[in-house]
């Protein structure tokens, strides 16, 4: 199982508490993780402040060799789509193919009201702009020629978030993997089957299944109120969480992201811990 951070704390309240990601990412990468996440809301609100996926991960690219680089996920329906399938090759090809675009259709009405989307219809036009994007990508004929061309042949993964079956057909016509949010083995285990229970031309099987998790090691302090369930239970220990993952893995799941609910300042520890003792037990 492929593990990965985000490269800063939960919802951070402020924006100095971001200034750190690129080090922390960097720290990240020593440590053995697999990929940092980077999340895509373009608006502070209620559960803090956002830096831009890309450009974070732009930064992150420059600042390392190995890691990879995943958006977890990108409102699509909010971008356009050819400067979106521009920007995307770009860093596909600096990072020399690191770069995964998961993409979701947003929740925040707020954000579509700035850019001056519709929010009615998002997962529609998500779909014609995921097609649209892997199109400029292939440089399939008729399109236009983007700037340059991605370094992964044919473009970055896709990682398509939500559980909807809406969610899961997008998948199954666009998507290298599903992408989930807190699930357990059996709603994992349940995915599986609905993707295969879909009308599809091609295997489901060829489907990774992926998921993002909140963990909040064993003497930290949570520094904001999750909304979901936590990884290896509320009192988690290193067994407890290994032995999650363990049944994750037995249920499929290809790939976690975890996301660590503890102060910044807390976070280097945190990281270290997960490192120690879960990254090197990993199913």
């Amino acid at each position: 199982m492929r593990i990965g951070v985000a490269p800063h704390r939960l919802w951070p309240p402020s924006a100095d508490e971001t200034d750190d990601a690129v080090e922390t990412a960097r720290t990240a990468e020593e440590l053995g993780f697999d990929h940092v996440i980077a999340s895509g809301h373009l608006l502070a609100g209620d559960v803090g402040v956002t830096p831009d996926p890309l450009v974070l991960l732009s930064a992150v690219a420059g600042a390392t060799r190995r890691i990879r680089l995943i958006t977890s996920v990108l409102v699509l329906a909010l971008y356009d789509p050819v400067v979106l399938a521009h920007q995307t090759a770009t860093l596909d090809r600096l990072s020399r193919g690191r770069f995964v675009l998961g993409v979701g259709t947003g929740w925040d009405t707020a954000e579509f009201a700035a850019v001056g989307a519709s929010f009615a219809g998002r997962g529609r036009r998500t779909d014609e702009q995921l097609a649209v994007v892997r199109r400029l990508w292939r440089g399939e004929e008729g399109a236009p020629r983007l700037g340059v061309p991605p370094h992964t042949p044919g473009g970055p993964p896709v990682w398509i978030g939500g559980h909807s079956d809406a969610a899961l057909r997008r998948t199954l016509r666009y998507g290298d993997a599903w992408h989930g949010s807190g699930v357990d083995a059996a709603q994992l285990a349940s995915v599986r089957s609905r993707l295969a229970e879909l009308p599809t031309e091609r295997d489901p099987a060829s489907i990774e299944l992926t998921a993002g998790a909140l963990l909040l090691p064993p003497g930290f302090t949570a520094a904001v109120d999750h909304p979901s369930r936590l990884l290896g239970g509320t009192r988690a220990s290193a067994e407890s969480v290994r032995e999650e993952l363990g049944r994750l893995a037995e249920a499929g799941l290809s790939a976690l992201s975890l996301w660590l609910p503890v102060d910044a300042h807390a976070l280097p520890d945190a990281l270290a811990w997960t490192a120690e003792e879960v990254l090197r037990h990993r199913p």
